[in-house]
């Protein structure tokens, strides 16, 4: 579970410019401020993981790219929804990631391996989330005012994810104990045949 909060994170981080936006913009109305703050935090990530001599993931590289375009094109048009729709270039970028089969299983603990199937439907489950949270923005973003839509997301966002998360929590705990179980009776049967 610690390996799936850490992916949590990565993934809050690359979307941190987003929401540091969010907060200005809605604390105090000034979306030039909201957006050049949001396009100074992208820039200090990426120049941080630099200045560490750390790799830069694609997705980061990606993700401040969004921004400085987006917030670029806000200031030169003062028009919010750019910046509104840089989620959903995230979001659709995680989606492909995680089509890719099995991706989920290198952040699952080793007792889960009996339930690696389960993880791996899962897995196109929470594509599928992303693709749908990718639209929703999209949707949103030219239908609602900023504020609207940044209460709206960021529900979503929040109420999407931890649902989706406890759900398969549940789900593969059930289906690792019905299978456990099952071995265990099965175990000392086919002991008893040989």
């Amino acid at each position: 579970m610690k390996n799936l909060f850490q992916a949590a994170r990565v993934l809050l981080l690359d979307l941190a410019s987003t929401f540091l936006f969010l907060v200005v913009y809605l604390a105090t109305d000034n979306l030039l401020l909201a957006v050049g703050l949001g396009m100074l935090l992208g820039v200090v990530q990426i120049g941080a993981e630099l200045v560490r001599r750390k790799p830069v993931a694609a997705l980061q590289w990606i993700s401040v790219i969004a921004v400085l375009s987006s917030g670029a094109a806000t200031f030169v048009t003062h028009d919010p929804r750019f910046v509104m729709l840089k989620p959903s270039v995230i979001y659709a970028v995680v989606g492909l990631v995680m089509l890719k089969r099995g991706w989920m299983n290198r952040y699952l603990p080793p007792r889960a391996a009996p339930v690696l199937d389960v993880a791996t439907t899962f897995g196109y489950v929470w594509a599928g989330l992303m693709f749908a949270s990718a639209l929703l923005n999209i949707a949103l973003a030219l239908s609602l005012d900023a504020k609207t839509w940044a209460a709206v997301m960021s529900g979503w966002g929040v109420a999407s994810k931890v649902g989706l998360f406890l759900i398969q929590y549940a789900t593969m705990t059930a289906i690792g104990r019905r299978r456990e179980a099952a071995a265990s009776v099965a175990g000392p049967a086919a002991s008893q045949g040989a």
